[in-house]
């Protein structure tokens, strides 16, 4: 009794932790034919391959299916379709197109812009690229619009329909679908020196999971109860680049996405990252920042900075000299001031001041205190033979700027007025004699001052 009621109660909380239990999102890009799939998408590798100047990029989407033991794979045969969130490049297809899957689109609501067929490839894991063969038929495909509404034209997307085919259950399979697409490669806004010196910058953005863009969100909508989950198997995303050796790839996101050389083909870079099954209904991305840059902008960058380092000893000095001769005749020809403020004046050698001089008493003031009033920094004369009679000269110039305001802080400089100041003091026994001042006023141009 115990037992039975112990396994009673077991079986009850082993219901209520299931019940609470979230449910695997459901967002997926393959959908079935027919709801509630019973099997799932594994290995699932989605590769974009790059090449320097083309405008469609080439994609390819492999995939298989894994089916439970308890379900024989013809009874579950159904067509599969492809729901891309782009539009597919036009070209000359393994057939004609499916005026039913374009009814279909047309019987929802949308505009088809497009149509076509894909090749569809089943590749054997064994035998290598000899076993590659392309389905009869192919797959149909619709590029299609949502019109109206408030929100007007919607960007474009794609519904592929893919034929059954009996290797796609086959684990030693997988099922190839090649297809061309615009806009996965959009260029980067960049200036005419970032173009000329290193290429163009362009971002590329590979993604799995994403049905927000109108109008496959309500198509998605609409089917997802279709919806092929992935299985316990590799899921990647990939995008590879030709000619590596004059590739720069700027940015990664995210960071976990792996940089590696290709294993088959030659100066080819491969950016990949695993898609975690875990994530549900949240779009997985990889984007990358790259740009191509030729032979001779490889070479600049290493030529010009080498140029710049070697004249640099040459071109300093020069760049110096000049920008001082810039800054002084700049400095003799404009002011910033206000209004209340006139320029100050320069001065040279040494002027004094009427309160200096009327300091210094003849026949009472030394000539230890004359130094100390007036500077070491004068002419001395003394007679020849020696004599009691010595002479110091003092003498200064100053430049007062004469302006003329032009508007607010700014003004210039019309000419300059040059101050020639001299005093000579003359001592007899060491005691001050005479003292005569001259000042001399003149007008001198611009570039005497500039010069001076």
């Amino acid at each position: 009794m115990r037992l039975r009621w112990l396994a009673s109660h077991l079986a009850s909380l082993t219901a209520v932790l299931l019940a609470l239990v979230p449910a695997p999102a459901r967002a997926q890009i393959f959908l079935a034919s027919r709801p509630d799939p019973p099997f799932t998408i594994g290995p699932l590798m989605i590769r974009a391959r790059i090449d320097e100047g083309s405008s469609a990029v080439n994609v390819h989407v492999l995939w298989s299916l894994v089916v439970p033991g308890s379900v024989r794979p013809e009874d579950v045969a159904q067509d599969l379709y492809l729901m891309w969130p782009g539009e597919l490049a036009e070209d000359e297809g393994p057939g004609k197109p499916d005026p039913a899957l374009t009814r279909y689109v047309e019987g929802r609501g949308f505009s088809v812009i497009g149509e076509g067929r894909l090749r569809l490839l089943d590749r054997s894991l064994a035998e290598g690229k000899a076993s590659a063969r392309a389905p009869a038929g192919g797959a149909p495909f619709v590029i299609f619009v949502q019109t109206g509404g408030a929100l007007g034209l919607s960007p474009p997307a794609t519904l592929v329909r893919i034929p059954w085919s009996p290797r796609a259950t086959d684990s030693g399979w997988l099922m190839d679908l090649r297809m061309k697409v615009k806009g996965l490669v959009k260029p980067r806004k960049a200036t005419w020196a970032e173009r000329l010196f290193v290429g163009g910058r362009y971002r590329v953005t590979v993604s799995y999971n994403e049905v927000r863009d109108r109008p496959l969100f309500p198509m998605y909508l609409a089917h997802r109860d279709r919806v092929i989950r992935l299985a316990d198997a590799p899921a990647e995303l990939a995008v590879s680049f030709t000619h590596s050796d004059r590739l720069k790839i700027y940015e990664v996101f995210p960071p976990t996405a792996v940089r590696r050389t290709s294993d088959s083909e030659e100066r080819t870079e491969v950016v990949s990252l695993f898609i975690d099954k875990t994530d549900g209904i949240t779009p997985q991305h990889l984007a990358l920042q790259f740009g191509y840059y030729s032979k001779l902008q490889g070479w600049a960058l290493i030529l010009i900075p080498a140029a710049f380092f070697a004249l640099g000893q040459a071109i300093g000095p020069a760049v110096g000299r000049t920008a001082m001769r810039f800054g002084a005749a700049a400095s003799a020809r404009v002011h910033l001031s206000r209004r209340d403020r006139s320029p100050p004046p320069r001065e040279t050698g040494v002027i004094l001041s009427r309160d200096v001089l009327a300091k210094i008493a003849p026949g009472a003031t030394t000539r230890d205190e004359v130094i100390k009033l007036c500077g070491t920094e004068a002419e001395q004369f003394e007679q020849f033979p020696a004599s009691e009679r010595r002479t110091l000269v003092y003498r200064g110039r100053r430049l007062v700027p004469k302006t003329r305001r032009v508007f607010g802080w700014l003004s210039t400089i019309d000419h300059w007025e040059a101050e020639r100041h001299e005093v000579t003091i003359t001592f007899t026994r060491d005691v001050v004699s005479d003292v005569q001042a001259q000042t001399r006023v003149s007008r001198v141009t611009t570039q005497d001052a500039d010069q001076s």
